[in-house]
């Protein structure tokens, strides 16, 4: 079973557009085919450039996609809501069941509050999901309305998850107009998302590293 057929599923496509719809109704910043298409090919290449399995990369793939369908159903408890649908899907695509274990595990671990590295996929996709941090996301066009997650979000031009296999490193490179956000608003609120991907990074013998505007933070 494949990416492929997991995107062509109407299930998941209508989730995945309802969820973005529902979370921007709400004040959130955009959750959909863009922020998931990413999140799914860094989560892969992740596991790639650390040598893992071929298999092991396309279920992180997988995972990265699906991970926040949930978010149709309601915000709160949206990994575990996604986990349920996920399974539903991947049962009816014929999917081997421990494989579709791994991935449930994964979607329902990857919120900080609640979630932690339970398997290589469900790291590949912390790290993946949590450093997706770009003016890209951000729905706002009016600079005067923005909270400080709009600001943080606008702030950042430029983001890159860089994994060295050889030195078994993972650093999260940031480019922020401080003039929009200071440094210190990043921290206060992704701090608990930096930490996250430590344990992700860690569960994967690598060491986590952030990295903004040149200079190295953690």
């Amino acid at each position: 079973m494949t990416i492929a057929e997991v995107k062509a599923h109407p299930l998941i496509d209508a989730y995945i557009r309802k969820a973005d719809e529902h979370l921007a109704a709400m004040g959130y910043n955009e959750h959909g085919y863009r922020h998931v298409e990413l999140v799914s090919r860094i989560a892969k290449n992740v596991l790639v450039r650390l040598g893992h399995p071929k298999r092991e990369a396309e279920l992180a793939e997988i995972a990265g996609y699906v991970h926040d369908v949930g978010n149709a159903v309601g915000r709160a408890n949206h990994e575990s809501t996604g986990a349920v649908i996920v399974t539903m899907v991947l049962r009816e695509l014929g999917m081997d069941l421990d494989e579709v274990a791994i991935v449930a595990g994964a979607v329902g671990n990857h919120e900080e509050k609640t979630g932690s590295p339970v398997n290589n996929v469900s790291a590949a996709l912390i790290l993946a999901d949590k450093s997706d941090v770009h003016r890209t996301r951000v729905r706002k066009e009016d600079l005067a309305t923005f909270d400080i997650h709009d600001r943080v979000n606008y702030a950042v031009v430029h983001s890159f998850l860089n994994v060295e296999p050889s030195q078994r490193t993972i650093t999260l490179e940031l480019t922020i107009e401080t003039e929009i956000c200071p440094v210190m608003e990043y921290f206060e609120i992704f701090l608990s998302r930096m930490l996250m991907c430590r344990r992700a990074a860690e569960f994967l013998g690598c060491t986590f590293h952030l990295e903004i505007n040149g200079a190295a933070l953690l």
